[in-house]
């Protein structure tokens, strides 16, 4: 078990080269220049909502009103942070469950752009979110998800896009006391698609349980890096991904890392 490829790591660059253990597998010159400082990036709100909003609201915030709540080096990340001017905010009602899924979708976004969206999952709430992407993109995203205490998420993430998009995302939880999180991410579409799905505990009794399935064909290359930090005592997790790949140069890569410290006892 690797814990290089998503712990924090210091470079004399502040670009990947692709000599670091986590880009090792990368290739780069298919990333749209997103890593690269030297690349204008527009920032762009991505995702979409429409219909009801019941037990739940979706916002336009400053991004400036919304600092991250996470601890990241990814290069990407990193640009997203520095260039997004507003930020996509999704809040679920405390003590409240959403019967029906939220769902959020994104298409055709036309230049290269970052995106950046936070969910909050207030306490003791239930729901399912779902977000769509399909079309032609380049979109460097992150997505925090914060559960409260006594929270359930589900949270689906798809990825149907055209065979030209370049998707590279980030997408963290952060679980509180006794909350549940349920991921489910499918990546099929895409030219390349690399996403980091990550989870923290802000206090005990937090359970995460994260699904994947990926299928490559001719040229595609779709890449997986989940990552859980169990960084408080009592917290459960399970990851489980699946993939397949058919056709010429079809490309998969995955990585399951588990840090457990030494405060996390139970």
């Amino acid at each position: 078990m690797s814990l290089n490829s998503n712990l924090l790591e210091r470079h004399d660059s502040p670009e990947p080269t692709g000599r670091e253990e986590k880009w090792r597998f990368t290739p780069l010159k298919r990333l749209g220049g997103l890593h690269l400082k030297a690349t204008a990036v527009e920032s762009n709100l991505s995702t979409v909502f429409s219909g009801s909003s019941e037990g739940f609201s979706v916002t336009v915030v400053p991004a400036s009103t919304l600092a991250p709540r996470s601890q990241s080096d990814d290069a990407v990340v990193a640009r997203v942070r520095e260039t997004v001017t507003q930020c996509t905010l999704i809040e679920i009602n405390k003590d409240v469950e959403v019967k029906e899924p939220i769902m959020l979708t994104r298409k055709n976004l036309g230049s290269a752009e970052f995106s950046r969206t936070v969910v909050v999952a207030k306490n003791h709430s239930k729901a399912t979110l779902i977000i769509e992407s399909f079309g032609s993109a380049i979109l460097g995203e992150e997505i925090e998800i914060i559960l409260e205490d006594g929270a359930k998420l589900e949270f689906i993430s798809l990825q149907e896009w055209n065979s030209d998009a370049v998707h590279l995302g980030r997408h963290h939880a952060i679980l509180g006391k006794d909350s549940e999180f349920a991921s489910v991410t499918i990546s099929v579409g895409g030219s390349l698609v690399r996403l980091l799905p990550s989870v923290e505990y802000a206090g005990p009794g937090g359970s995460a349980n994260l699904l994947g399935v990926y299928f490559a064909t001719s040229g595609q290359h779709l890449e997986h890096r989940v990552f859980v930090d169990h960084n408080v005592g009592h917290a459960k997790s399970r990851v489980n991904y699946k993939g397949a790949l058919a056709g010429q140069d079809a490309r998969t890569v995955w990585f399951g890392d588990v840090f457990i410290r030494k405060e996390a006892e139970g």
